[in-house]
C-alpha cells in the first residue's frame, strides 16, 4: 500500500511538472511568435485610444 501510494505520488508530480511546463512553453512561443506582433500592439494600443 504504501509502495504504491509512493509510485502513484511521484509519476503524478512528474507528470504534471512536465504538463505544466509544456503549457509555459506553448504560451511562450506564443507570446513571442512573430506573426502575433501586431496583434499584441494593437492590444496594448487599445486602453490609449479614444472613442
Amino acid at each position: 500500500m504504501d509502495t504504491t501510494y509512493q509510485w502513484l505520488a511521484g509519476f503524478a508530480q512528474s507528470a504534471g511538472l512536465l504538463y505544466f511546463v509544456g503549457i509555459f512553453l506553448t504560451v511562450c512561443c506564443y507570446a513571442f511568435w512573430p506573426g502575433n506582433r501586431d496583434r499584441f500592439e494593437e492590444a496594448a494600443r487599445t486602453p490609449l485610444q479614444e472613442d
